[in-house]
């Protein structure tokens, strides 16, 4: 039902900035939950940060402090700001809607953006 869309992935060097944006096809006030994962190779999924339709941020421990997620509901977009890049930070970032209906969960994914970080 929700069409993501990520941007903003490249090649940075450590301590540089980049600015991912997840589009949404759908109003993002009728999505419960925008997540933002990671995975880099022979590495596990990991969830980078949340951010619910109230506007409730949270981060993990490992990009707290440096990651900074906001929301442009006109636009449908999310966006996730990341300073002080590490090279432990390089992995695919992908988008992942949580949609609640009726108590049943709905899970949409991006396509995924690489983000490279260079010591």
């Amino acid at each position: 039902q929700v069409r993501l869309v990520e941007s903003g992935g490249g090649l940075v060097q450590a301590g540089g900035s980049l600015r991912l944006s997840c589009a949404a096809s759908k109003s993002i006030s009728s999505i419960n939950a925008m997540v933002w994962y990671r995975q880099a190779p022979g590495n596990q999924r990991e969830l980078v940060a949340v951010i619910t339709n109230g506007g409730t941020t949270n981060y993990a421990d490992s990009v707290k402090g440096r990651f900074t997620l906001s929301r442009d509901n006109a636009k449908n977009t999310v966006y996730l700001q990341m300073d002080s890049l590490k090279p432990e930070d390089t992995a695919v970032y992908y988008c992942n809607a949580q949609v609640v209906l009726s108590m049943m969960k709905y899970n949409y994914w991006g396509q995924g953006t690489q983000v490279t970080v260079s010591s």
